[in-house]
């Protein structure tokens, strides 16, 4: 016996026909050289229809990949909703990888158009000529009117000039919802960028997901500051579920670095909550510390969603003494993100409250976790029988995106089935869980250290560097030893001149056992980042490869 309710097919269509009909009036600011520029939704939806009129009038058909190399505005939003509701799939690209490697990511995915802020045209000049794009459209990020982008390219269209000649009526498709809305590719920190194809019910579901309160708690009455990139998993699917829930947007533009511009921006449009990675953050709290931000301007920010890599409770205290709530949470490229959250229960005893805030918490509805062993066996959830984490739900990928593969299905060794033939994503991460069904992760399983035959956390030190008062930003990373195999060595920068290296080792040896304390410190002006913001450990590895290590750690035996 099946059900008798209406077959209604998720996709994204819905989202911009609700924000239409309910939200018309709240707006989405984006911050510009020369000040804020504000459109109502009812504006942008408007324009939206004419963008899918004008992409229709480019060639564009459904299934055709648009490309995206562009900061985080209204413009970009207006993609996000044109593309894939037309039938054509949204591809977001990093303006700040490669030109290589961007050249390479836009000819995988077949990209037929690209969309291309002003202020980063010169590096869309670098990128080697890419076969399948028709045109570039280039959109002006530089002016409160927006309306300036021609000329910035050689023979490029004018985002503005585009609409203002479209049709202001577009006859919407009929979509279903296994259709691919958006593709996103990895960071490429091992090989190639990977691409993912989200499909529009993935989409909505996870939009639908950030707006439980035991999740990201999104609702009509916030105002949402993504700092996190549109180029980086869709935002971390936040302006989908703003939409949705008809929260107004804060777009920081290519100010999201910045964090004077950033306390603007959150005063000036009374943003109550956002999302970014721990960098951004940090930068905030040492903004404030330096005097350089008046604390006063976050007044009406009540939480910050931090992922991306391990929150260190230094930064969680930091701004839980500004009274801002910051909640973990963990994702990747793969889990469209959102995969698991650390609020609280009301089962967790105070005394546990923090340590609880620091793990990567429990996974969002609909999903579900487990951590398999070396030996293939699924751990129990005790808090320290350690593994891979696996994943599996309806916004999880199942493959990755490669046309040379049958149906376009790459990367089988990334999945796999247990017994009744549910599929599960294998992470890289090595993690516990606790018998609350918190995800503690302690690695990737690239950059733990084995050392004689045990295994050091590079987070857990580093979150103990991190929250030395004399250190400003520190990642540990293993070298070789010729005789226990591998030593953590850590990479610090420094916010007070006067720390030594003695100093910090005996600090660590205060928390940690003796043999997992690193064998040395350097001192470096700036850890690399990736990207998109992330502490780059393959810039390190190659960087320190023949380090020969000083330390009488070395010599003491694991345990």
């Amino acid at each position: 016996m099946r059900g008798l309710m209406q077959d209604v097919g998720l996709t994204l269509q819905m989202v911009t026909e609700r924000v239409g009909e309910l939200y018309g009036d709240k707006t989405v600011a984006t911050k510009t050289a020369e000040g804020i520029r504000r459109r109502s939704y009812s504006d942008v939806v408007e324009r939206v229809t004419r963008l899918a009129a004008a992409l229709t009038q480019l060639g564009i058909k459904p299934g055709d990949r648009v490309g995206t190399f562009a900061w985080n505005s209204d413009h970009h939003l207006e993609l996000y909703l044109a593309v894939p509701c037309m039938g054509a799939v949204l591809h977001t690209l990093n303006p700040r990888l490669p030109a290589d490697q961007i050249g390479y990511i836009a000819e995988h995915a077949d990209d037929k158009l690209m969309f291309v802020d002003a202020s980063v045209a010169p590096a869309w000049q670098q990128v080697p000529p890419v076969a399948g794009i028709r045109a570039v459209v280039v959109m002006d990020d530089a002016t409160e009117a927006g309306r300036s982008g021609a000329g910035v390219l050689p023979d490029a269209l004018d985002y503005e000039a585009l609409l203002d000649s479209a049709d202001a009526s577009f006859a919407w498709p009929r979509l279903d919802e296994g259709d691919a809305a958006a593709m996103c590719y990895t960071s490429g920190t091992t090989g190639m960028p990977k691409g993912l194809v989200y499909s529009h019910r993935s989409s909505v579901l996870h939009a639908m997901a950030s707006l439980f309160v035991d999740c990201l708690a999104l609702s009509e009455r916030d105002v949402l500051l993504p700092i996190v990139p549109q180029f980086h998993v869709n935002a971390w699917g936040t302006p989908y579920a703003a939409l949705l829930t008809g929260a107004s947007l804060a777009m920081p533009g290519r100010f999201m670095a910045d964090p004077p511009s950033l306390a603007t921006l959150v005063a000036e449009e009374g943003v109550t909550v956002s999302a970014a990675v721990p960098t951004v953050w940090f930068g905030v709290l040492q903004a404030i510390r330096a005097g350089v931000v008046d604390p006063a301007k976050l007044s009406s920010l009540q939480r910050i969603v931090c992922g991306g890599s391990a929150v260190p409770e230094a930064l969680l205290r930091g701004f839980d003494d500004l009274g801002i709530r910051m909640i973990q949470a963990w994702g990747m490229t793969e889990t469209s993100p959102l995969g698991t959250v650390a609020n609280l229960k009301t089962t967790i005893p105070e005394d546990r409250a923090m340590a609880t805030r620091l793990t990567q918490g429990i996974p969002a509805p609909s999903l579900r976790v487990r951590v398999v062993t070396d030996d293939e066996q699924v751990a129990p959830w005790n808090g320290s029988t350690m593994g891979e984490l696996q994943i599996t739900g309806p916004w999880i990928a199942d493959a990755y995106y490669d046309p040379q593969a049958p149906q376009g299905r790459g990367g089988q060794d990334r999945f796999t089935e247990d017994e009744s033939g549910r599929r599960w994503l294998k992470t890289g991460d090595v993690a516990v869980i606790d018998a609350d069904g918190y995800v503690q992760l302690l690695d990737r399983t690239s950059d733990l250290v084995k050392s004689g035959g045990e295994w050091i956390s590079t987070v857990e030190l580093e979150n103990l560097l991190i929250a030395h008062d004399k250190v400003r930003e520190a990642a540990v990373i293993a070298v070789a030893h010729a005789k226990w195999g591998e030593r953590p060595l850590a990479c610090v920068v420094k916010a007070d001149a006067s720390v030594t290296t003695d100093e910090l080792l005996a600090y660590l040896g205060e928390h940690v056992a003796r043999w997992q304390v690193p064998d040395d410190i350097v001192f470096v002006d700036e850890v690399p980042k990736t990207t998109v913001g992330k502490f780059d450990k393959k810039v390190l590895r190659k960087r320190y490869g023949d380090y020969q290590l000083q330390s009488s750690n070395a010599e003491l035996p694991p345990g």
